[in-house]
């Protein structure tokens, strides 16, 4: 039998709907709500969503399943009132500078209260004016244009597993900000940025570099070189209003708009895609022939090796040294093209377009600098360029298209489906078949079966004589979930692509705002077919990869010269950086420091931490014991974690912390 609900009159047939909301988005009527994503688990937070139900009435629709017959209707007066009050009050403890705000385009908050028809503001303006937290290259906070959403929050922990944003104080002293309320550069962040994605006002964005750049292009002893990644052609059409065009297309209209800002050189990343590529397999038949470190895991998402760094060092060995395609290209970029193009190496300055927030962190990392200088002076997301273009006053849809600069412009499809999740597997086995078939192998074939929209894929192949186990993870929930099951060796792969980003860099932050999973399916859609549409899908028979080799890098893959330029190191990154004080710093005293990173949190350290204060007073052990909380004591799957003078106690409870205190004391 079939089901249905009567919405504003309609029947409208449902089948697995997890509630009311999704139902009523069936029908084409779009609820407004801040705090509802199908990647999260409801909330019910924002109250913007509520319908009134016949016999039930007024109730949200994010957390009431549908039940057969129910009648619906979504736009009572009563509702709209309730609505327009919920904004009011919102824009009342609100930072309404929108005409200088970054995400002015694409805010919830300000689309709602134009939908709604908020013509004035009937509360008074309560904002408290706080500081933007500057700390970190990739994003900035703002938290005077927070609503308490919880998206960021519930991102962070059920998608990425990070916990480096929460909620503090109750009431109207809420707040969503890192452990102690500290900077985002001392917690836990790997720089996704997916919070800024999620955020439906501007209490997140992607720091921008656009005022940098323009200041370099308008500096006329300075020649300024640019190069986009792969996935940026598949989204920037978004924001000029069209999506069906082919990758090349947008490609080329963009380089034509960077030429006519005042670039000197348009490159494609996708170039240096096919060397990491070239790399990248040839130390995966290194690693497969030797027995060593593996699994082989990628290194192109910085969000993903940093987390490795932070959580699971003992697999730092088994990341891949190649540089990411932007790595490969700064280091191209500085220590090649000056002789290339016949330019002074200070005049040079080297920018990247890039889908992605992290890219920002990773252009500034030590380990990616020659000789303390970094390669790669400025990194803009494809929502900056997509401000660039419109500050230039140029329509971008009515641009001719025009090719990018050689060498660094020609690419193969393996390049530009490093994009999508399961592009990097897929252009490396092409590579890897190729070379151990003599290059006869079926193209067209591409090994497809590693594509997907699945977070954790798995994929068997037979190649170099044996069965290789690959998997193909994004979401680093999902990287955390594998990398588990290596350690406990409940699974074995021998190669393992990781994208922090759903969906791969198609759904970086730094993309155009996007709500819906069909979005980037497109996006998905376009970088396949760009691949279709090039005559070459395999990176070692792009000619001036080739030719690089020939003149700078020693003529092959793995060459000394490879490693020098292309290849780089990763190292233990402690997420413990400090420690805050709970009671008064006695010089003699007993330190005890309580974990506050995310799985000791969830494990119950805050109620631990409140058990240790009130038995240290009621001992008079105050002036004995010195009690602090910190960012993380590095033990998290042995939460909840309490150290007591030099000793970690894990999995602690309250008798065994007062037992190991009174013992240290005695």
């Amino acid at each position: 039998m079939e089901k249905y609900l009567m919405i504003n009159g309609i029947k409208v047939f449902f089948d697995n709907e997890k509630n009311i909301l999704e139902v009523i988005r069936k029908a084409k009527i779009e609820l407004p709500t801040f705090c509802y994503h199908s990647e999260l688990s409801t909330y019910g937070s924002c109250r913007l969503c509520m319908v009134e139900v016949e016999s039930m009435g007024i109730i949200p629709a994010c957390s009431t399943p549908p039940s057969s017959g129910m009648v619906i209707n979504t736009n009572t007066e009563k509702i709209i009132n309730l609505r327009k009050i919920v904004i009011e009050l919102l824009l009342a403890n609100h930072d309404r500078e929108c005409t200088t705000c970054q995400k002015s385009q694409s805010c919830k908050l300000q689309t709602l209260a134009r939908r709604l028809g908020i013509e004035t503001v009937r509360f008074k303006n309560v904002v408290r004016k706080t500081d933007k937290d500057l700390s970190t290259y990739a994003l900035v906070r703002q938290q005077d244009k927070c609503i308490l959403c919880g998206d960021c929050v519930r991102f962070c922990d059920e998608i990425q597993s990070i916990g480096a944003l929460g909620f503090v104080n109750r009431g109207s002293k809420s707040v969503v900000c890192p452990s102690f309320s500290k900077d985002l550069e001392l917690s836990e962040c790997v720089y996704c940025g997916q919070c800024s994605r999620v955020c439906p006002t501007g209490a997140v964005i992607p720091r921008s570099e656009v005022k940098e750049v323009w200041k370099a292009l308008s500096d006329k002893n300075k020649k300024v070189i640019v190069a986009i990644a792969p996935a940026v052609r598949a989204a920037i059409g978004e924001v000029f209003g069209f999506t069906r065009e082919n990758g090349t297309e947008a490609a080329g209209k963009i380089v034509t708009a960077l030429k006519i800002m005042g670039f000197y050189k348009v490159f494609d990343v996708s170039f240096t895609a096919d060397m990491t590529i070239v790399e990248e397999a040839n130390e995966f038949l290194e690693r497969i022939k030797e027995g060593n470190n593996i699994p082989l895991f990628t290194s192109c998402c910085p969000a993903w090796v940093k987390f490795v760094e932070q959580y699971y060092p003992e697999f730092i060995k088994n990341l891949s040294t190649c540089r990411s395609p932007q790595g490969m290209y700064g280091a191209i970029a500085r220590r090649i093209m000056p002789n290339v193009l016949s330019v002074k190496k200070e005049d040079l300055v080297v920018v990247s377009v890039m889908p992605c927030t992290a890219k920002k962190y990773e252009a500034r990392r030590r380990e990616l600098a020659n000789n303390g200088e970094i390669d790669i002076d400025y990194v803009i997301t494809t929502q900056e360029l997509a401000i660039m273009i419109e500050e230039s006053g140029l329509r971008f849809q009515d641009l001719d298209a025009y090719a990018f600069d050689m060498p660094l412009g020609f690419k193969t499809g393996a390049g530009v489906i490093f994009g999508n999740s399961g592009g990097v597997t897929e252009a490396v086995l092409r590579n890897v078949a190729s070379d151990i078939t003599g290059g006869e192998y079926d193209e067209s074939e591409q090994f497809s079966f590693v594509r997907g929209d699945d977070g954790i894929r798995e994929a068997k192949i037979n190649l170099l004589g044996r069965e290789l186990k690959i998997a193909i993870v994004y979401g680093l929930k999902n990287a955390r979930q594998i990398l588990r099951e290596l350690k406990t060796q409940k699974r074995k792969y021998d190669f393992v692509e990781v994208m922090a980003c759903p969906g791969g860099c198609i759904g970086g932050a730094g993309q155009p705002v996007y709500n819906d999973l069909a979005t980037r399916k497109n996006r998905t859609r376009i970088l396949y077919e760009n691949d279709k549409t090039l005559e070459l899908h395999k990176p070692q028979d792009n000619p001036y990869v080739q030719k690089i080799y020939n003149d700078y890098l020693g003529s092959k893959p793995g060459s000394k010269k490879a490693h020098e330029y292309l290849h780089t190191h990763y190292t233990y990154k402690k997420r413990f950086k400090e420690s805050v004080k709970i009671s008064e710093k006695n010089s003699k005293g007993l330190e005890v420091n309580v974990c506050f990173g995310n799985h000791c949190m969830k494990k119950g350290s805050k109620e631990i931490l409140k058990h240790i204060v009130d038995y240290v007073e009621n001992k008079n052990y105050k002036d004995k014991v010195n009690i602090a909380a910190s960012i993380c004591l590095e033990k998290c799957f042995s939460a909840p974690n309490v150290k007591v003078a030099d000793t970690t106690i894990s999995h602690a409870s309250n008798e065994s912390v007062k037992e190991a205190i009174d013992k240290e004391i005695k």
